[in-house]
């Protein structure tokens, strides 16, 4: 199954759109591929996959240029406008096949088990609904599928933790693209019932001062057979 890419179309309700956070989270994204070291990460993130594969909330792209050659497509999910149109770009340049497509991750337009694994990328702080998404992945992934994310969430010491509490119950999802800093990842997609691991925690950058957003958790986790 081929979706049709599309840089310009709109979610049905326009249900995400942030212009302004979409071009600073852009520029932010391209400067940390190499300062913050991100591009590592993605290769980590997506080495050994292979088939078919969707990618939720794939922003302006990034993780594109780092799938590997055994991935037969790629669908990239991208509910924002601006971002969708500069995956569409990045679309064009990767390697493998991708497939941009105007969509929300609470509902995703593909059949039930039809791909063989999923990418979560910096994207469940900023969903919505998380059970409700994480339900959506586990319906479009085959029994078996592997499901690979990297996610920042709560961390550091009792101040950094009451610092992303208290930004979360004010400004920081309003000025960041509805992003929360203390969504737990592990947590939820046990409670979603995926079986978990491996995984590791880093944090981003790996050297250098510390942001409530630097705390970050990768790795892997499975739909039951």
């Amino acid at each position: 199954m081929t979706l049709r890419s599309s840089g310009s179309a709109k979610v049905p309700g326009d249900a995400v759109h942030h212009p302004l956070f979409a071009r600073f989270y852009a520029r932010l994204g391209a400067a940390a591929e190499t300062r913050a070291g991100l591009a590592a990460v993605r290769d980590q993130l997506l080495s050994g996959l292979s088939g078919r594969i969707i990618e939720i909330g794939a922003g302006n792209g990034l993780n594109f240029a780092h799938y590997p050659a055994a991935v037969s497509e790629v669908v990239a999910i991208e509910p924002e406008r601006h971002l969708r149109t500069l995956a569409l770009e990045a679309a064009r340049r990767a390697e493998v096949p991708v497939d941009v497509v105007p969509a929300v991750a609470e509902a995703l337009p593909v059949k039930s088990e039809a791909f063989d694994g999923a990418v979560l990328s910096l994207v469940l702080c900023s969903v919505r609904d998380v059970p409700r998404t994480l339900g959506e992945l586990r319906r479009v992934l085959r029994p078996g599928g592997e499901l690979r994310f990297f996610e920042h969430g709560p961390g550091g010491g009792p101040a950094m933790r009451f610092t992303q509490r208290a930004l979360d119950r004010t400004v920081w999802p309003t000025l960041a693209g509805g992003c929360h800093l203390t969504r737990d990842t592990l947590d939820a997609l046990r409670e979603a019932g995926f079986e978990v691991g491996p995984y590791r925690r880093l944090t981003v950058p790996e050297k250098g001062p510390r942001s409530p957003a630097s705390y970050c958790v990768l790795g892997r986790a499975r739909r039951p057979s």
